[in-house]
This record gives structure tokens, C-alpha cells and sequence, in this order.
């Protein structure tokens, strides 16, 4: 019965969901769950990560990365500048930076190994803003609140013919199935596209596109082991960097023509 309520519950949720198209001109499912809540959702993240990690009290790296999130929202859409944009610095060593909806943007110190210059942070910093931009969190939790239906009917449909053992073997290995075949290389995919959002963002803003580069050449120096690309949730970081490249290479008329027009950052 417990059984049958999730999936009733998780039935409901997807009633909402709906197609939508991202930046990119991709088609996207999203609406497993509302605008508000996942501003709630990400609000209630950035809290728990600021009472669990110590913030930096440097004012000036606080600064630095406040000046470079302003610079890159300011290219949004104006529904997108009014959100409450918050960053924070945290104290620790990993490379590491993320946004959640809502605007949260949270840096750790240890970015700054990496990310040598305002460019590179900006590199960083509008990767992370577009996948929030790009509703990825929406069409994540959407899809694995229909991973999650799926399995759960089916659990429910073997726990009644097999008995319990067999619904929770359903269950279980169904979940490593959606993990590795599903949700994954849907994660894959985000990570490129908010490569692609991230990089025409920076230049909009000032930034030279081409210091995507150099800064992914530096996560990779920095990095001394990664996953097998089959089982990363990010693409492979030589044919990212290719990527990255060839497109800098189109978008240098942009970052030119911004700064022309008067947007030349002095963040760091």
C-alpha cells in the first residue's frame, strides 16, 4: 500500500510536468516541481552548505567573485537579473564552484588554484549560472521523479505477483540502471550545454571566451585522477577543451564588441 501511494504521489507530480526549450534550442521535460520550490529548494541548500562550510574572510575575494557574478547576471534576461542573487566564499581546497535556482552562487577558495584571472573565474562562474539559466536542476529533478515512477510501478507490479524480496531487487538494481543508462548521460549533456550558455554569457559580459580554455588546461593540470568518461557527469575534458576552442573562436567578435560598447570588467 505504501508502495502505492508513492507512486500515486510521484503520478501526480509528473501531471505538471511540461516540454520546454533550453537556451541551446534543446527540447527539454520540466515542472516536476514549481519555480518557487526549487527556489526554496536551492535557498535551503546554500543555507545548509553556509552552516556546514566556514565562509572566507577575505574581503576581497568576496568582492572579487561578487563583481564577476554582477557582470554575468547583468547578461540575463531582466526576470533573471531580479532574482536575489547571493554569493558566498567558502573555505576549502577543492577546485570547485555552483549556482542553484533561486541565485545562489557559491565559490570555494581553492577555485582560485585554477582560475588565474577575472576571465577564468567569469569562465567558471557563467558555466555555473547557465545551468540554472538553462532550468537544469528542473529538468533533472523532473526526470528522476520519472526514473523514479517507472521503477516504483514495476516494484509494485513484482512485489504483488513475487512477493517483497523481489520488489526491492526491482527497486535496487532498477536504480543503478536509471543512474548509469538515464540520468547520467542526461548530466553529460547538461554539462555541455552550460558550457555552450556559459561561454556566450562571459563574452556578452567582457570576458574573453578564450580563457575557457586555459582554464580548463589548468583544471586538468590540477586534477590528478578523474572517473572513466562513462561514469563521469561531465564530458571528457580534452574534447571539452576542443570545444571550448573552436567556439572562443566565434565568439571573440562578441567579447570584442562588448567591450567596445563598454563593458570591460575590473573585477581582480
Amino acid at each position: 500500500m505504501k508502495r502505492l501511494l508513492l507512486v500515486a504521489a510521484i503520478a501526480a507530480s509528473l501531471a505538471g510536468c511540461a516540454t520546454t526549450t533550453s537556451p541551446t534550442g534543446r527540447r527539454q521535460i520540466v515542472g516536476g516541481v514549481s519555480e518557487s520550490q526549487l527556489a526554496q529548494l536551492g535557498a535551503q541548500a546554500f543555507a545548509e552548505t553556509k552552516a556546514k562550510t566556514p565562509q572566507t574572510k577575505d574581503a576581497h575575494q568576496s568582492a572579487y567573485v561578487r563583481c564577476v557574478v554582477q557582470q554575468v547576471v547583468a547578461q540575463l534576461p531582466p526576470d533573471w537579473q531580479r532574482l536575489s542573487w547571493e554569493t558566498a566564499v567558502f573555505v576549502d581546497s577543492s577546485p570547485n564552484a555552483f549556482a542553484l535556482p533561486g541565485g545562489k552562487v557559491g565559490v570555494n577558495t581553492g577555485i582560485f588554484t585554477v582560475a588565474k584571472n577575472q576571465d577564468q573565474l567569469a569562465a567558471v562562474v557563467a558555466h555555473e549560472v547557465g545551468h540554472v539559466y538553462s532550468h537544469h536542476h528542473d529538468e533533472r529533478i523532473t526526470r528522476q521523479l520519472q526514473a523514479q515512477f517507472g521503477l516504483n510501478v514495476a516494484a509494485a507490479i513484482l512485489g504483488g505477483r513475487y512477493g517483497e524480496g523481489a520488489a526491492n531487487a526491482t527497486s535496487q538494481l532498477g536504480g543503478i540502471a536509471a543512474q548509469t543508462l538515464f540520468l547520467l548521460p542526461n548530466s553529460r549533456t547538461q554539462e555541455s550545454e552550460a558550457d555552450v550558455v556559459g561561454q556566450q554569457l562571459m563574452a556578452r559580459a567582457g570576458f574573453d571566451p578564450r580563457q575557457a580554455v586555459d582554464l580548463w588546461e589548468n583544471m586538468i593540470a590540477a586534477s590528478r585522477s578523474r572517473p572513466p568518461e562513462f561514469l563521469s557527469t561531465h564530458p571528457n575534458p580534452e574534447a571539452r577543451i576542443q570545444e571550448l576552442g573552436n567556439r572562443a573562436a566565434s565568439l571573440v567578435p562578441v567579447y570584442q564588441q562588448a567591450r567596445s560598447s563598454g563593458h570591460t570588467p575590473r573585477c581582480g
